[in-house]
């Protein structure tokens, strides 16, 4: 028991020696530490503010805020461990060796990371804009640097992998997209007079772009006679909307003028 009572009274020696020669360097390296950690998401803020009001895109100028803030906090963590008389360099050769062993490992989120990287910096599009990438479209909500977030038709979200959109065919329709709508008129209807209502349907539903101006014109000679098609541009965020808009209009304006469409086609009796 007094060998036990012995040990103890060592080790609260040693506690409290160490505590008096190091308590003021303890604390003043927590100080820096807390007071660096909240400097270094200050001016991640600031810089990505600064980057905003200069124009830059709202994720390139989030992506400069965080890495002025991890630069800052790389800076506090060193000279926090100096404090301590800690050596940095052995610490930097072993990062730098984790970090290779790290890459190796996991290649796909990396290369998502680089290629997010290269989407952020040559900017082939910017959140709401309409994008078709290898099948997949939809309107852009958010760029990160591992995905890209879609919004489709159906309103719902679209994730794909930054690696996905980077070296492949991109379709950047910005704000609209491309509609059709075709009417199959009878062989004795007067196309000139079709193509005069079909216009004006068109331009007077809501949400149809004018800038490009809708095309109007004969699409193709049917078996039962010719095809009216219209071609127009629509907000990507109200399509189906405004695309049956204009379908009803059509329609509607058509049977007001008196235009015949095709009968229905009924196969002869045997």
């Amino acid at each position: 028991m007094p060998k036990d009572l012995g040990s103890v009274e060592q080790a609260y020696s040693a506690i409290a020696a160490f505590l008096v020669a190091y308590s003021f360097q303890i604390l003043a390296s927590l100080a820096i530490l807390v007071i660096g950690w909240k400097l270094s998401g200050w001016m991640g803020r600031r810089v990505a503010a600064f980057a905003r009001r200069k124009g830059v895109e709202a994720t390139l100028a989030g992506l400069m805020g965080d890495a002025s803030r991890v630069v800052a906090l790389g800076f506090v963590i060193i000279i926090t461990l100096g404090n301590f008389g800690i050596a940095i360099a052995p610490l930097i050769a072993a990062a730098g060796a984790a970090a290779l062993g790290l890459t190796v490992a996991i290649q796909g989120p990396i290369s998502n990371f680089a290629a997010g990287l290269v989407i952020i910096l040559t900017r082939p599009f910017v959140v709401g804009n309409t994008i078709t990438v290898r099948g997949v479209s939809g309107v852009v909500q958010e760029i990160k640097l591992g995905a890209t977030i879609l919004k489709n038709p159906d309103g719902a979200d679209v994730i794909v992998p930054n690696r996905q959109i980077v070296g492949e065919i991109l379709v950047n329709s910005r704000e609209n997209q491309i509609a059709e709508t075709r009417a199959r008129l009878a062989y004795d209807a007067p196309v000139a007079q079709a193509l005069e209502i079909v216009g004006r349907a068109v331009a007077g539903v809501p949400g149809v772009a004018t800038a490009p101006a809708p095309e109007i014109g004969v699409f193709d000679l049917g078996d039962h006679g010719p095809i009216v098609i219209a071609r127009y541009w629509i907000p990507s965020r109200d399509y189906f909307p405004t695309r049956f808009a204009v379908n009803r209009a059509v329609l509607d304006s058509l049977a007001a003028e008196g235009i015949a469409l095709q009968p229905i086609p009924i196969p002869a009796l045997r």
